[in-house]
């Protein structure tokens, strides 16, 4: 990095203070303007900050990391650009009619006020163990790398760059949030958005230049790195536990780097969950102006859900490429003996794409667009969650509060959950890999959640206590599998060699999150439907325009009037893209 490169990036935080100077010149002090832009967001940037939220330290590092350890496995998660449509068709118009702040208060509306808190402090610990500490150990990842000679030394202790890196993310995105809120959040979402493909995609570009072109990168890596269906016994595997002995501690009885069982029936569960019913994205499409507006900026966004595959993924393996072809020296040490890459320092593969690879000036562009995307989803995140914590909880407790209080509740509560998953980041530390560590949380929470929305809003006989029992069985059957791993993953004293072979908490540990995942699906759904048939059928009014089956004739012509053709054809465009992109990756 030199001079210029550093100015460029004293203009992206110019341009940030501005962009949130104005969006406070705007702002009213209620909860409706601080949670949801004062539901008046237009189509863009709803797009933009649903993409921008997503597109966070978790891609950056994540992603580009996993493309150089597992290739294109991991782009399954990213064609599910297919879950923004069914957010924008399917999701939207119950959200639309209900008017709702939350997830779990769309939740209370369809079953019950024990699920709405259920699901409220569910949502939030997730929120904790994955959003908000992945956000910070990346903008750690990114800092180290950047600048790895930087420390401090204070009361006797040394900070090296990954801890002062990780707290400046969180100074400068947590500074407008809290003063900005959701308006400044989706506006300041739009313009990183913008910085963050071009950036990215210059990447991508310099990256295969100093490779040598496409040809060149298919030549170099393994052909199975290009292949989004990975067998699920590696070859030359045999034996009982064999398969666990060669992934080390990634499945059971099956092998490693996504197998296609998991990615076909366990990686939508995640992606259905995260699309169309998280707090932390639909929040955007809960501030737009009306059902039409959350509908296209849903769709737009699915446009840009499908460039990570090229502008993270690719990097990745492009750096693992010029690894191993000696073509930028200062890689190599991404590659082991085997000629594979070495997780702990694949995950800063994009950071030292960026420093080794592009040209000053250029540098300086494409770091103001990481640093974006680390600061859209941590603020993203830290938005999400005070409203939830501010509406579904404190409001509930003390009703009679004014909305500045409200509004200044929700500050205090985002300064507390940063504290608390700062706690977090050594998990993250020991763990496989950013991504893998992201993906296995979200797979342990997701799946009852995902079962109680759309089983709910498919089915009207399903009732309160079938949804609690669902939430309460699956969050337990989660907990459990992280209490297993987490000793694990910290190498705490007893643990540092995992369990023994063979025991019961070793299968446990050693199964595959993804199929892990699908068994606590299945629990789920099966817990709410037994449930609910041997319990009383909900009242006719409770579920009104709460399920396909009870929408009122001008509720529904009210969601048809709300598209037109140009809406289904641009749907159209978005998943014949995907089929295109799943036809070449295909081995």
């Amino acid at each position: 990095m030199n001079t210029l490169d550093w100015l460029i990036v004293a203009g992206y935080f110019a341009a940030i203070a501005a962009l949130t100077s104005w969006v406070m010149k705007r702002r009213r002090d209620t909860t409706d303007d601080y949670f949801l832009a004062s539901r008046h967001l237009g189509w863009f940037v709803v797009g933009a900050s649903i993409f921008a939220s997503n597109i966070g330290s978790e891609h950056v590092v994540g992603l580009a990391g996993a493309g150089a350890t597992s290739g294109v496995a991991l782009a399954h998660y990213e064609l599910h650009a297919w879950c923004l449509l069914v957010l924008g068709w399917v999701m939207v118009p119950f959200y639309a009619r209900t008017m709702v702040f939350t997830m779990p208060e769309f939740l209370e509306r369809r079953f019950s006020p024990t699920s709405r808190y259920v699901l409220s402090l569910i949502t939030l610990i997730a929120h904790v163990v994955t959003k908000f500490a992945v956000g910070i150990f990346a903008g750690g990842v990114v800092f180290g790398v950047l600048l790895p000679e930087l420390r401090v030394d204070i009361a006797g202790y040394t900070f090296n760059s990954f801890w002062i890196g990780s707290v400046l993310v969180v100074i400068m995105t947590g500074l407008y949030t809290v003063l900005g809120g959701m308006r400044a959040v989706a506006y300041t979402d739009a313009l990183q958005t913008v910085i963050l493909v071009a950036g990215s995609g210059l990447l991508t570009l310099y990256g295969l230049k100093a490779l040598g072109g496409w040809h060149e990168l298919r030549a170099v890596l393994d052909p199975d790195l290009f292949n989004l269906w990975k067998p699920l016994v590696p070859a030359g595997v045999t034996g009982t536990w064999a398969p666990v002995k060669e992934a080390g501690r990634i499945a059971w009885y099956f092998s490693s780097n996504y197998p296609w069982l998991g990615m076909l029936f366990c990686a939508p569960i995640i992606g259905l969950w995260y699309w169309t019913t998280d707090q932390y994205i639909v929040q955007r499409a809960l501030g737009a102006r009306d059902e039409r507006q959350a509908r296209r900026g849903s769709i737009f966004a699915a446009f840009l859900k499908l460039l990570p595959v090229f502008i993270f993924i690719i990097p990745g393996m492009i750096a693992l490429a010029l690894a191993k072809t000696g073509r930028a020296p200062g890689l190599a040490a991404m590659v082991g003996p085997d000629g594979r890459a070495i997780p702990g320092v694949a995950q800063a593969a994009f950071p030292l794409m960026v420093v080794k690879v592009m040209p000053a000036g250029i540098r300086g562009l494409v770091v103001a667009g990481l640093l974006a995307a680390l600061m859209s989803s941590t603020a993203g995140a830290f938005n999400a969650s005070s409203a939830l914590f501010t509406i579904d909880f404190y409001q509930r407790l003390k009703p009679q509060s004014s909305q500045h209080h409200l509004v200044w509740v929700g500050r205090v509560a985002t300064g507390v959950m940063v504290l608390i998953s700062l706690l977090w980041i050594p998990v993250i530390q020991g763990s496989k890999g950013l991504y893998d560590y992201l993906q296995g949380v979200q797979g342990y929470l997701a799946p009852p959640i995902f079962a109680v929305f759309f089983l709910g809003v498919s089915f009207k006989r399903l009732n309160a206590k079938g949804c609690l029992a669902a939430l309460i069985v699956g969050f337990l059957l989660g907990a459990f599998r992280l209490s297993v791993d987490t000793p694990v993953s910290l190498g705490m004293a007893g643990f540092a060699q995992g369990y023994p072979t063979g025991s019961f908490l070793w299968i446990v540990n050693n199964t595959y999150f993804q199929y892990y995942s699908l068994f606590i699906f299945v629990v789920s759904c099966l817990t709410m439907i037994v449930v609910s048939y041997l319990t009383t059928a909900p009242e006719a009014a409770q579920v009104t325009n709460l399920t396909f089956g009870t929408v009122t004739p001008e509720n529904r012509e009210k969601s048809r009037a709300s598209w037109n053709r140009w809406d289904v054809i641009n749907s159209g465009i978005v998943l014949g893209l995907i089929l295109l992109a799943y036809l070449y990756f295909t081995g």
